[in-house]
């Protein structure tokens, strides 16, 4: 893990938002929130963070839309992206990486497991 990373969490719900956030800055992230899609693009923009946590199910634009804005935005396409969603059915997580998501984490949250796989989707990025 990169102590000190910066992750936007984007999730309407609050206690999601607050349980991840919890977990990763006890880790040593650096934790901006977001409860839409629209919030997390101007905050992205504004100051582009290492990693996005991004909920799928977002009221108005969802987490596909704003994953292929991210993508298609020269500033900001070299943002990690993870798609963090209770959608857990066959054939949603290849439709979220055919999205443009990096990587893919489902709901309920594994609070022991989640700072690990953040900093090992960083790591891969760093890596690359």
């Amino acid at each position: 893990m990169r102590s000190g990373a910066t992750v936007l969490v984007v999730d309407d719900n609050h206690l999601n938002l607050e349980l991840v956030t919890d977990v990763l800055t006890g880790a040593g992230y650096s934790i901006r929130q977001a409860v839409s899609a629209e919030q997390a693009l101007a905050a992205a923009r504004r100051e582009p963070p290492d990693l996005i946590l991004m909920d799928i199910g977002l009221p108005g634009m969802d987490g596909y839309a704003a994953v292929r804005a991210l993508k298609d935005d020269p500033d900001t396409r070299h943002i990690l992206t993870v798609a963090l969603t209770a959608s857990a059915m066959a054939g949603d997580e290849a439709r979220a990486l055919q999205s443009g998501f990096d990587g893919y984490i489902t709901k309920p949250i594994h609070t022991r497991t989640l700072a690990q796989t953040v900093g090992r989707l960083l790591h891969t990025k760093e890596a690359s």
